[in-house]
């Protein structure tokens, strides 16, 4: 989720309980021995769900360009959000590997040669904070961090980060908006600063994805109401799908509502609903698109837990539009070793590549087990059978295996660069009606969940943050990578780590990887590299799996340091600025990789920040 006036650390937090049971269970660590068998699926619950189309929308050319103003304004900022995937808790002992285990890589070297990649300033702060027409134009909040959806397909590169989304060019010539998310979605404008203000839908998380076998885009996000009056949540809460109707995604889109209240599951598996469903991931196989969320209680708000939810509907059904109600799959209850599964990322399949489609469908994905915000060695690997059989008959098998890995774990803040900082100069002047002096930011690495996951020639690549220790400084925010091979034996799941490895650069941080995949196996990251030697910069990394990862590409060099409000303590903030929780990358139908990372842009900036994005094609 991104930031608002109140942004969090990015730590743990531990009930009263959890922490003496894992008092009581502590003991001389040691590094654990081979991860266990494929884990019953019995305690998990498969139900049936559906999801409504509600209309169609699509995303509005923009008249002029985004002139930002110079001043605050009543309403800059949105509703309270908060770092939910830093409660993710409830593991029932002590750290699984010793802190003496911190992974130290020899780490990478940095180079500015960008042979056969190229790249383009993509959506700022300034353009998703003014952006839309008509009644949404300017009605956006601002936002931190920039959190990016990307996708690539027919000619065209779709972009969307936090609260609005663009079409380009594989050049980078704006083709359509950037329009809110919003009014893409046809809810109600995230605040109108009238007098009264009138405050509206708080929608956030995008995901974005292109289908290369029908050649549609989907778009999801959460959707949370508002009381109209005091912006206050309503006891009510959504995901939003928009789905194209055709190749071209400047023509309408079908717009689905997926109502998750109360998790849409059985009542056992959803105490204290109303509920939040956390940052929406996506995917898709050969047969159906899933949804995959964290379930948080609405009130108090992130209070309480109720681990992964799973949903699944059919790709063509909602390629279709067809109908107004369309019956789906949810899969809740999900045990995982000593906690609730977490942050369950679904894997797509790059163009030309291979689905699985043997046991009547066969969709994938990837989690991480770090439940205590520590170091882990393990990752679990998901599969769900049966998926031609979603949105009719809907029989569907899941499956986890859990697997030894490398050791990862829960990041540090990163250091960045010193430069000027015209938000910080004008709090020391007093912005907010007294004068506030603030330090240079640290930027959260917030936690080491599994990223975006990619399925190509019978393997699942992804990566997480992780915290790393350089041959000589302080420790610093890296990225683990894996190559796992899923397999089946006897209709059992398995699967095996092809490779693993670490993206770090000594005395700099990486953080927030995506990685992109063709269906050859060639393989990138995307990725933020930022430092006391470095300002928020996007950069790129060639991966291999019958190899380590290449050199640290440094493509996108930023403009200056991260100036945002989410840092400052006069804001709400704790001398930590919201980042980022992911960023994004694919491969188009030639087999180019896309990347889309943070970094700080040179484009014109608002008042209370100054995030840009970066697009990268690395050609194949």
């Amino acid at each position: 989720m991104f930031g608002s006036r109140t942004a969090t650390t990015g730590r743990s937090i531990w009930s009263r309980a959890a922490i003496l049971v894992a008092c009581l269970a502590l003991v001389a660590a040691v590094l654990p021995a081979t991860a266990g068998a494929a884990q019953p699926t019995a305690k998990m619950h498969t139900g049936k769900t559906s999801i409504t189309k509600v209309g169609t929308s699509r995303i509005a050319k923009i008249a002029k360009p985004v002139t930002p103003g110079s001043g605050a304004s009543v309403g800059e900022f949105g509703p309270r959000e908060e770092n939910l995937d830093a409660k993710v808790s409830g593991s029932q002992s002590a750290a699984r590997v010793p802190a003496a285990h911190v992974p130290a890589p020899a780490g990478q070297a940095v180079t500015t040669a960008n042979t056969g990649a190229s790249g383009f300033d993509a959506l700022s702060h300034a353009e998703q904070r003014f952006s839309g027409t008509g009644t949404y134009a300017g009605t956006n909040f601002s936002t931190e961090p920039p959190d990016q959806g990307l996708c690539v397909g027919n000619g065209f590169v779709v972009e969307a980060v936090n609260t609005a989304i663009a079409v380009y060019t594989p050049g980078g010539a704006t083709l359509a908006g950037p329009t809110p998310l919003n009014q893409l979605f046809g809810v109600a404008p995230a605040i109108i600063r009238s007098t009264p203000l009138v405050f509206g839908d708080f929608v956030g998380d995008v995901r974005c994805y292109y289908d290369p076998p029908t050649q549609r885009w989907f778009v999801t996000a959460f959707d949370q109401p508002t009381d109209s009056a005091t912006g206050a949540f309503t006891d009510e809460s959504h995901v939003k799908l928009a789905v194209s109707k055709t190749a071209d995604p400047r023509g309408d889109w079908w717009i689905y509502d997926l109502d998750t209240t109360d998790g849409d599951g059985t009542v056992p598996n959803h105490p204290n609903c109303p509920c939040f469903p956390d940052q929406p991931l996506i995917g898709a196989d050969a047969y159906a698109f899933f949804i995959s969320t964290n379930e948080y209680s609405l009130e108090p708000f992130g209070e309480f837990f109720n681990g992964a939810q799973v949903y699944a509907f059919s790709k063509r059904q909602l390629e279709a539009g067809s109908g107004g109600s369309l019956s789906g799959l949810h899969v809740d209850g999900i045990p995982l070793e000593e906690g609730m599964a977490y942050t369950i990322q679904p894997a797509t399949t790059p163009a030309g590549g291979t689905y699985d489609t043997a046991r009547g469908g066969t969709a994938y994905a990837l989690s991480a087990l770090d439940f205590t915000a520590t170091l882990d060695n393990r990752i679990a690997v998901w599969a769900l059978t049966g998926t031609s059989t979603i949105g009719t008959t809907n029989q569907v098998q899941p499956w986890v295996r859990v697997l030894d890995s490398e050791v990862y774990g829960q990041p540090p803040d990163a250091e960045q660069r010193d430069g000027p900082t015209p938000l910080r100069d004008a709090e020391a002047a007093g912005l907010e009606g007294r004068k506030s002096v603030e330090h240079l930011e640290l930027l959260a690495a917030n936690d080491d969940r599994m990223q975006q996951t990619v399925y190509a020639n019978g393997v699942l690549w992804s990566d997480l943050n992780t915290v790393v220790k350089p041959s000589n400084g302080n420790v610093q925010v890296g990225v683990a990578w894996f190559a796992v091979q899923p397999t089946w034996t006897g209709g059992v799941l398995g699967g095996s780590i092809a490779n693993q490895g670490y993206v770090s650069v000594n005395r700099a941080n990486v953080l927030y990887g995506s990685i992109a995949v063709n269906a050859a196996g060639d393989a990138a990251m995307g990725a933020t590299l930022v430092g006391t030697s470095y300002f928020p910069s996007a950069a790129w990394i060639p991966l291999s799996t019958t190899g380590q990862a290449g050199s640290v590409h440094l493509i996108g060099a930023g403009a200056g340091p991260e100036d945002g409000f989410t840092g400052y303590r006069i804001e709400g903030g704790d001398g930590t600025a919201r980042w980022g929780d992911y960023s994004a990358a694919v491969a188009d139908e030639n087999g180019d990789l896309w990347v889309a990372n943070e970094f700080i842009t040179s484009k014109p900036r608002s008042l209370f920040a100054n995030w840009g994005t970066f697009i990268t094609r690395i050609d194949r």
